[in-house]
């Protein structure tokens, strides 16, 4: 029998909306709300899984 190693790949994704100057201080609020844990993703957030095999030798 052959080893391998499999990678599990599970999506999580929300829209968040947030007044700011530019793209960049968006996206930098939401960041800080996000490590602060003030955004927290869970399963109703949920897109998809993806499943990927390598056998031993390919890594």
């Amino acid at each position: 029998m052959k080893k391998y190693s499999i990678k599990v790949l599970e999506v999580l994704s929300r829209i968040v909306e947030v007044e700011a100057s530019d793209e960049e201080d968006a996206i930098e609020k939401v960041r800080q709300e996000y490590r602060k844990c003030n955004i927290v993703l869970d399963d109703s957030d949920y897109k998809f899984t993806e499943f990927s095999v390598k056998d031993e030798k390919s890594w």
